[in-house]
């Protein structure tokens, strides 16, 4: 089944308590000449239904390129969602 990165974070949040604040996202950002900004999971008050909030704002999930936690990828827009059997 894929995964999406709202599923990810929430798997993160309350699978695994605590693993969140080591995750770090790559987010589309078209106001930086690279196009994307890491945001550090520790930095993520809460998980809505369509956006993540952090102290500066709620931004879409749809924008998250990429998670890892701990040196693992866990979601990689470009590769498409990862199921169980990719893992």
């Amino acid at each position: 089944m894929a995964r999406t990165a709202r599923e990810v974070l929430n798997e993160l949040r309350w699978r695994e308590p605590g693993r969140l604040a080591d995750a770090v996202l790559t987010y589309r950002d078209r106001a930086r000449p690279e196009g994307a900004r890491p945001i550090r999971g520790a930095e993520i008050v809460s998980l809505e239904r369509r956006y993540f909030a952090t102290a500066s704002g709620r931004l879409p999930y749809y924008k998250i390129e990429r998670i890892e936690c701990d040196g693992d990828v866990l979601f990689d827009r470009s590769r498409g969602p990862r199921t169980a059997a990719t893992r």
